[in-house]
């Protein structure tokens, strides 16, 4: 295995869940929580990215971010990586396709907030991450009927399924929406109140 990168072996199922994290919050850590249980995932991964194409705002120091995230997530099932740095990745399916190639036998999911379902279009290649790694969707405040009725949602209506549990068995393109206890935590509200400056 590569210097710096999580161990993972044949047969596990890991969550992938990318993202500025700019700041990490509470928010993102409920979702990985419910993700592993509702979906009985083996370990989560936050991908902690060198920028957001879809930003114009840069994000703060990748250090401070990293550290930020291992603070408000301590669980040891949830590992927090700057893989895309590593890897030289920016592209969520440039991401997948280098993790796929690494980790053969291993199964990724990709975890995602309801809102992100929502301009999920807009990614580079959104097609084809549907198509190489199943996708859990995960409800967030305000954004539940957007994300259902979003284009990436109606595009790959036949291959949604009812329940997270049976995500982890299913082969792409499979994907789902979960509904979960709902937390209003967000980065661009702490950013506001000038809790979190870079």
């Amino acid at each position: 295995m590569r210097a710096g990168f999580p161990i993972a072996h044949k047969g596990m199922v890991i969550g992938l869940l990318g993202g500025s994290f700019d700041p990490a919050h509470e928010g993102h850590a409920h979702i990985s929580r419910e993700a592993l249980k509702r979906m009985g995932l083996d370990q989560v991964w936050w991908l902690v990215t060198p920028g957001n194409p879809l930003k114009a705002r840069q994000p703060a120091p990748m250090a401070e971010r990293l550290a930020r995230a291992r603070a408000v997530m301590p669980d040891p099932r949830v590992r927090i990586t700057d893989l895309e740095a590593k890897l030289g990745t920016r592209a969520t399916a440039d991401t997948i396709d280098a993790l796929r190639a690494i980790y053969p036998g291993v199964s990724f999911v990709w975890l995602m907030g309801a809102d992100n379902l929502v301009q999920f279009h807009k990614w580079g290649r959104w097609r084809d991450i549907l198509r190489s790694v199943p996708i859990g969707v995960l409800a967030r405040p305000g954004s539940g009927v957007a994300a259902r009725t979003s284009v990436a949602a109606r595009a790959f209506r036949v291959h949604q399924i009812d329940r997270g549990e049976n995500l982890r068995d299913r082969k792409a393109p499979a994907w789902c929406f979960v509904n979960i206890p709902l937390n209003s935590a967000s980065s661009s509200a702490i950013r506001a109140r000038g809790e979190w400056k870079k």
